[in-house]
């Protein structure tokens, strides 16, 4: 079959190269279109489930929240692993499914496990957002000069945070710091005590009356008409005149209780540049590309600016995976420019001529183009691995081109009078070295087979790399059997009379005769000069360092802080902002970010002794 295809390229050469041009131009779209992150999709399917219960301490959210929970979701069909986290009134239980579950059915079945278990009565139990490991793409900031940071915290949640989250692609946003605002009832436990009241009683009285009601409808006239019972307080003063029925009659809440309108307990805080503000968290879907929903949320900031408070700025460059992204991509791309313009040097250093140059280095780029339609057809990134193996495989997208090049060169040079006609010879030529071609690359092929077989995350980053790398390389023989020989049929004129050797190939030839025969007579040393090379191979192996993937500079540092368990927040808080201002005083830091402590469903469940 691919012999029959040889031959109808070489005869059909303007069709040939005009199927070419239209596959690079879908190759171009294909890349447009393709999302473009930093690093393939490595994210296990993760649920996760957030116990909410005010005032318990870490030991007992374990005992009587997190076993039940944890107990219930490891019978779940496909739970790979269940962890859970407890820290002061949160505990946070993430179950991670195989790779590619669904993810909306491993909700439901986390759901229908949840509902068959029994929790204490204050526990608020819910399912977090649809995340993924490296969901958390950027910060927003938000400070104010001579705005408080109850205000800041206000406009954070209620105007920020519901416009970022409108956004297609977002999945959840997280404030950190400022200060929310609510009515503090304290009671007077004298009182309470002289009353024979409880907590829970006033509680109760309390909740009841914190929500309107509904009487119902009232028909007239052919109208209907919804009646509304209002019963929730508008003022302290209100609140104040709630009945409470006790056993010396009924007295008024105002007469057993205070009222202050204050700050809720502190969860977590941040600063910006060494100042109080507010950090929203931003986290994409899992199938969200990273650099289009920066983008969203950068002009959303830019539109909100028009609009906000006077003396209140916010920026979004804190923290961007974009820059992370850009980076690695950057530093692949400049490797595989430069693979390229050395292979062209090279290339053209043992051809010496224009024409054959051409048609085996334009082998690469039309490869390249194939392997961006594959990867666009099955939904695949643009990221470093993909570039990475594609980088890799760049030397060897011209091998077959070039043995295909020369020998129709070879046999052009041949032709004897009343022979075959051109073409029939280059199609002749091509079959001669066809079974090389094609052994050749399926045997380096075959190599990369076991990358598919990893397990984990290792399996995911490496397989992309193994697909990308034989994808092109099967793109490359696939140009070498049609491009080549059709581009040789049009392009080739002068060679079938001119014999022709670059003078480097006749000295490497000279010298590769020379230095053969003098290892005939040698081979004992031959051996023993292997055996040297290769146990030093592995012991240099043994001793370099080894990374997973390249290092990036992406023009941003994170630094964990982790104190003694127990700290306090404001301790803790402390601490970073001493960090964070010793940084700034460094030449080259242009911006510092802090945060301390945790949200109220904070998916990474940080406590208070932690800040970043």
């Amino acid at each position: 079959m691919f012999k029959k295809l040889v031959a109808w390229s070489t005869i059909n050469k303007w069709k040939t190269v005009g199927i070419s041009v239209l596959v690079s131009l879908f190759g171009v779209y294909a890349i447009t279109q393709m999302d473009v992150d930093v690093l393939p999709n490595i994210n296990k399917p993760t649920v996760a489930i957030f116990a909410e219960v005010d005032g318990l301490a870490p030991e007992e959210i374990e005992k009587l929240v997190l076993i039940p929970i944890e107990n219930a979701v490891l019978g779940t069909p496909g739970v790979d692993r269940v962890r859970g986290v407890a820290s002061f009134g949160l505990g946070i239980v993430n179950s991670e499914f195989s790779f590619g579950s669904d993810i909306y059915k491993n909700r439901q079945l986390i759901q229908e496990r949840l509902s068959q278990i029994s929790l204490p009565e204050n526990v608020h139990v819910s399912l977090g957002p649809i995340s993924s490991i490296m969901g958390e793409i950027m910060w927003v900031g938000v400070t104010g000069e001579s705005i408080s940071d109850s205000e800041l915290r206000s406009y954070a949640d209620f105007t920020l945070k519901p416009s970022i989250l409108k956004l297609k692609g977002v999945s959840d946003v997280i404030v950190m710091g400022g200060d929310v605002l609510e009515w503090q009832v304290r009671l007077n436990a004298d009182a309470m005590r002289r009353l024979s009241l409880r907590q829970e009683d006033i509680n109760g009285i309390i909740s009841k009356n914190l929500q309107n009601t509904s009487g119902g409808l009232l028909i007239q006239e052919n109208k209907e008409y919804p009646i509304r019972v209002f019963v929730a307080p508008e003022s302290f003063e209100s609140l104040q005149k709630l009945p409470i029925q006790t056993n010396q009659g009924i007295v008024r809440l105002g007469e057993i209780a205070s009222f202050v309108k204050g700050a809720s307990q502190v969860r977590g805080t941040a600063s910006i540049d060494g100042k109080s503000g507010i950090v929203l968290r931003v986290f994409k879907q899992p199938n969200a590309e990273t650099l289009t929903v920066t983008g969203l949320v950068d002009d959303l900031v830019e539109d909100l600016k028009k609009t906000a408070p006077e003396g209140l700025s916010m920026s979004s460059d804190l923290f961007r995976q974009e820059w992370f992204i850009s980076a690695g991509l950057k530093n692949v791309e400049e490797a595989l420019r430069d693979a390229f313009i050395i292979v062209a040097f090279i290339v053209f250093l043992f051809l010496m001529k224009w024409k054959p140059t051409f048609i085996a280095l334009l082998s690469i780029p039309i490869s390249i183009f194939i392997t961006a339609i594959v990867f666009y057809l099955m939904g695949l990134s643009v990221n470093v691995m993909t570039l990475g193996g594609i980088a890799v495989a760049i030397g060897e997208l011209v091998d077959g081109a070039i043995v295909s090049v020369e020998n129709i060169i070879k046999r052009l040079r041949h032709k004897k009078v009343g022979g075959l006609d051109r073409l029939h010879i280059i199609i002749s030529a091509v079959k001669e070295v066809f079974d090389s071609i094609v052994y050749a690359t399926i045997l380096v092929v075959l190599v990369f087979i076991p990358v598919f077989f990893l397990p984990g995350v290792e399996g995911k980053l490496l397989s992309s790399l193994g697909l990308a790398y034989i994808v092109s390389l099967m793109a490359s023989l696939l140009v070498a059997l049609t491009l080549t020989p059709a581009l040789a049929a049009i392009l080739f004129r002068e060679e079938d009379k001119e014999e022709h050797v670059p003078k480097l190939i006749q000295i490497i030839e000279l010298k590769t005769e020379q230095l053969l025969s003098w290892l005939f007579g040698k081979w004992r040393q031959v051996i023993i000069a292997l055996v040297v090379m290769i146990v030093a191979t592995v012991t240099m192996y043994s001793l370099a360092g080894k990374e997973g993937i390249p290092q990036f500079n992406e023009d941003s540092l994170t630094i964990g802080i982790l104190l003694p368990t127990g700290t306090d927040l404001d301790t803790t808080n402390l601490y970073a902002q001493s960090v964070g201002d010793a940084m700034k005083d460094l030449p080259f830091v242009a911006k510092v970010s802090h945060t301390a402590g945790r949200a109220a469903t904070d998916p990474p469940g940080s406590r208070y002794n932690s800040g970043e």
